[in-house]
């Protein structure tokens, strides 16, 4: 019988779903816990069973390989219950082992397979008993064999290792097993027209070097950590050489965003700070006119208008009229009111000329494997050359659309040079009326964010007419976009 009141027995359901439905993990997880009635702690850990297992999945694979055949393995829902015991016991310190493996057979007798519930006994009690080997040729693996160790395909471990080395890829390795953090970025719009903010209107941002610019320091940034602390949310500073002060804040522990408050009145977006760069190397002006193309769900769309402060017009496009609804909604709680959403179709009229474009390409999203737990087991070595053939094109569609002189934007959130800086000079190539101002690539283990990149691109002669304004590629909503 199902139990919307047990973490375990959920988390069972949405590793099952995820196999038969192919539906992405975030999702599932999202939709049923929704409606289970769960206490917080309960939630958080149907959440790290679910992640942590997807997550892990070669590595537990490959303990269940060493103590059952083949034919067992080949059960689906059996496999499920047996990584799910695993990982509480070598993953979850704060779960006793035994508990552990009382739950997993429990739940195995409630999922119907009393046959086989003295099989999972035995295999995890088997594995209590060798607890300390066990961890410890966990931890040889990780060494010796990487990709198995840290649970991660070959392919994109061996290109990772000739990418940065030994000791970098092993650092980008245990990071995507890290839950990802969360973190908020100050809506500054929100602040505007209260007496102090009239005093002292935020000035343009300086420009360091082409293109690069730091955020300016929110100045009423205050009352948002006073509502915070009254909310019972634990936060901590956060800055980036690119974000500035009071912009950016690490979320330690918080109620449920819909029971905030300061949340529903749009005072703070959820958003990752690698997500900032982009639009600010825009360097977008009050009063200009801009196209963010992929532009769903908004974030990168909002802090956009935060920066123009709501003068000028943004023309957010997305091919999903679902994500563009997500858009209007941001926007709505945030107070952004000069963005116009548009659904990119063949029959829609041409746009305009733009001052600025923003080109937030689809992409493997290597640089997020730790939000997206599905991501790695789906993307292929192969798919790279199809998503840079559509990144190239989105770049031309950009290009055709700015005014001479106009700036262009190209981020993605992936760490492959083959989708960055590859994609950049192909384009170079085709369109010498372009040049390179400045680019840079973020990185987990050294900037402490998602991974992502951004180059500026500027229109030093009048771009070429006649090329045409197809379809946005769609793309797979990342966190805080």
């Amino acid at each position: 019988m199902l139990n919307d009141q047990n973490p375990r027995q959920i988390a069972a359901r949405i590793l099952s779903q995820r196999q038969t439905t192919g539906e992405f993990t975030e999702n599932l997880l999202e939709t049923a816990l929704a409606t289970a009635r769960l206490s917080p702690v309960d939630r958080g850990l149907c959440h790290e069973l679910v992640c942590g297992v997807v997550r892990w999945q070669a590595t537990l694979d490959c303990l269940i390989a060493r103590k059952t055949d083949p034919a067992r393995q080949a059960r689906p829902a059996l496999l499920n219950l047996l990584r799910l015991g695993l990982y509480q016991i070598f993953w979850l310190d704060r779960i006793p082992p035994h508990a552990a493996v009382h739950e997993t057979v429990e739940l195995a007798k409630q999922a119907g397979y009393h046959s086989q519930a003295g099989f999972i006994n035995a295999v995890l009690r088997g594995y209590l008993r060798e607890t300390g080997e066990i961890k410890k040729i966990l931890a040889d693996m990780k060494l010796s064999q990487p990709a198995l160790g840290w649970s991660h395909p070959d392919w994109l471990v061996e290109k990772w290792r000739r990418q940065f080395g030994d000791e970098k890829m092993r650092e980008l390795l245990a990071w995507n097993n890290l839950p990802p953090k969360t973190y908020a970025r100050v809506n500054a719009l929100k602040f505007a027209g209260r007496p102090e903010a009239e005093a002292t209107p935020p000035a343009p941002l300086p420009v360091a070097e082409p293109g690069q610019r730091a955020a300016p320091s929110i100045k009423n940034a205050g009352d948002l950590l006073t509502r915070w602390r009254e909310e019972n949310v634990e936060y901590d500073f956060l800055t980036r050489d690119w974000t500035g002060e009071n912009l950016a804040f690490e979320l330690k522990a918080h109620p449920s965003l819909a029971r905030l408050g300061s949340f529903r009145d749009g005072w703070f977006y959820i958003q990752d700070p690698s997500t900032l760069l982009a639009p600010l190397v825009l360097n977008a002006q009050p009063g200009e006119t801009i196209l963010d193309l992929c532009a769903a769900p908004g974030g990168k769309t909002t802090f956009l208008a935060q920066l123009m402060r709501n003068q000028g017009k943004i023309v957010a496009c997305d091919i999903d009229p679902t994500r563009l609804k997500l858009i209007t909604e941001n926007c709505a709680r945030l107070g952004v009111h000069n963005v116009e959403t548009r659904e990119i179709a063949s029959a829609s009229p041409p746009l305009p000329a733009f001052d600025r474009v923003l080109v937030d390409a689809p992409c493997s999203n290597t640089g997020v494997l730790r939000r997206r737990v599905d991501l790695r087991w789906r993307i292929q070595a192969a798919e790279l050359d199809r998503l840079r053939a559509g990144q190239l094109e989105l770049l031309q569609q950009a290009a055709a659309r700015l005014v001479p002189g106009g700036v262009l934007v190209y981020s993605t959130c992936s760490l492959e040079p083959e989708e960055n800086s590859g994609v950049v000079q192909q384009f170079l190539a085709l369109r010498p009326d372009f040049q390179l101002e400045t680019e840079r690539q973020l990185l987990p283990f050294a900037d402490g964010v998602d991974g992502a990149y951004v180059a500026r691109l500027v229109a030093v002669r009048a771009s070429r007419p006649g090329v045409s304004n197809q379809a946005c590629l769609n793309n797979e909503e990342t966190m805080g976009k």
